[in-house]
């Protein structure tokens, strides 16, 4: 179980999250629904510890996320890893060690700085790349690769840790309908295998594949539902997902 409770953000005088709560049970597949502002990044980046709550908790079966220093943060970012907008990819690696990169919570950082990887680690690697259909890009460097592709290296990357629960921002953000599709084929599998999923999404496409949606407006909570309720549904929670 995945609890957040009362958390807050602020930078100054603006208030990117204001005391948002809701709970995700384990294995459930969550989309997070706003405009553009709305918090939605702040909040999963939040979860991730890539930043820090001004108040608020995180707590996962029993832990509490927040209070987490050192080794333990980088195994929270393990077992809860994530998806983002800007890749964040080397781009002078390889598609290969990019996605090895995010074994580093199983390493540390000097074994990784030196390739130190297993063939359990590249086992998983590769499987996370074909399961994207990237495997023949694997010595390719990142910085060769279109957006698209680099998108699909990310979410392979963010899999091939084997996390318990995955944060997508955006994941389809940047790809075609195709590629678009595949991404969100690949989160529906680990749902199914017993990831829990947390999405932000602007597509109502993807977010009506979802269980569940939240809905977030001036970095609050504005609703939860049901996310199979259509397009219409969530414009009438106050906005639209395409503004």
């Amino acid at each position: 179980m995945l609890k957040v409770e009362g958390l807050t953000r602020r930078f100054g005088a603006l208030v990117a999250v204001d005391s948002v709560s809701f709970e995700v049970p384990k294995g459930q597949m969550v989309g997070i629904i706003g405009r553009s502002g709305a918090g939605k990044s702040t909040l999963l980046r939040m979860i991730n510890r890539l930043t820090e709550a001004t108040s608020g908790s995180v707590a996962c079966d029993g832990v509490d996320v927040l209070a987490l220093k050192g080794r333990a943060v980088r195994e929270w970012r393990a077992q809860c890893a994530m998806v983002f907008q800007q890749f964040n990819l080397v781009p002078r690696l390889s598609v290969m060690t990019n996605v090895l990169m995010g074994r580093i919570s199983y390493h540390g950082t000097l074994p990784t700085l030196l390739m130190m990887f297993s063939d359990a680690d590249r086992a998983l690697a590769i499987r996370a790349l074909q399961r994207l259909d990237m495997v023949s890009h694997g010595l390719h460097r990142a910085d060769e690769l279109s957006g698209g592709q680099q998108q699909r290296v990310a979410v392979a990357r963010a899999v091939g840790g084997s996390p318990s629960i995955l944060l997508a921002d955006e994941p389809t953000g940047n790809l075609d309908s195709k590629n678009g599709e595949a991404v969100m084929e690949l989160l529906h599998d680990l749902h199914k295998e017993g990831a829990t999923i947390c999405m932000v999404t602007h597509d109502p496409r993807y977010a009506r594949n979802a269980e569940r949606s939240i809905h977030l407006f001036d970095g609050r909570v504005v609703e939860e539902d049901a996310a199979r309720t259509g397009q219409k549904d969530l414009e009438e929670s106050g906005f639209h997902l395409n503004s």
